[in-house]
């Protein structure tokens, strides 16, 4: 079966490509001032906090493809669809493949314990939202170590997402980058 394309349509709707692209600065500036200027640090991690929070609300209300409940899917199926994408046999989505809403799942969680990490690690020098409140009566050495890790677990999730939009433009043979741009895929008719 071969595939053509013929019309594009509108999938990502712009509140997701600026959500998207708005994450991909701040996590980067915030991974990048880490350890040296801390009250900037601060107030860019509470920039990625709230784009996580806006996304989490936006995968329940928000459009059609944007919504967790329109591609979420098992660990099984994403590891299925990786697998016939290498051997050439997978399926075309339009919205989120299979393995493109698990690293949705992983980003999103992995990013939202660095946040919060970080808003309990602010806590223990009494400042931020939780501060004067139980967390700043936790370990600060546990805290700073998770927020760490989280972040550098981010990171390599970051650079799977980079490597993976970039094969899978190469396997389906689609521009997913400019999708994320412009939020228009092709549609693709099968031929037999």
């Amino acid at each position: 079966m071969h595939s053509r394309e013929t019309d594009t349509i509108l999938i990502w709707d712009l509140l997701v490509r600026v959500f998207h692209w708005a994450l991909a600065v701040f996590f980067l500036l915030a991974y990048s001032l880490a350890g040296s200027r801390l009250s900037l640090h601060v107030h860019v991690g509470y920039t990625v906090g709230l784009l996580v929070l806006f996304r989490i609300i936006w995968g329940v209300i928000g459009s059609d493809s944007a919504r967790f409940a329109n591609f979420l899917v098992t660990p099984q199926k994403s590891l299925r669809y990786l697998l016939e994408m290498v051997s050439g046999s997978s399926v075309h989505f339009l919205g989120h493949n299979p393995a493109g809403a698990a690293m949705i799942v992983a980003l999103l969680s992995c990013l939202l314990a660095t946040t919060l990490s970080g808003i309990a690690l602010f806590a223990l020098e009494g400042s931020g939202p939780l501060a004067n409140t139980f967390v700043a009566t936790w370990p600060g050495g546990l805290l700073a170590n998770v927020h760490d890790l989280a972040a550098d677990i981010c990171l390599v999730l970051v650079i799977l997402h980079v490597f993976g939009v970039f094969i899978s433009s190469v396997f389906n043979k689609e521009n997913l980058i400019k999708s994320m741009i412009t939020g228009k895929k092709k549609i693709r008719s099968e031929l037999s």
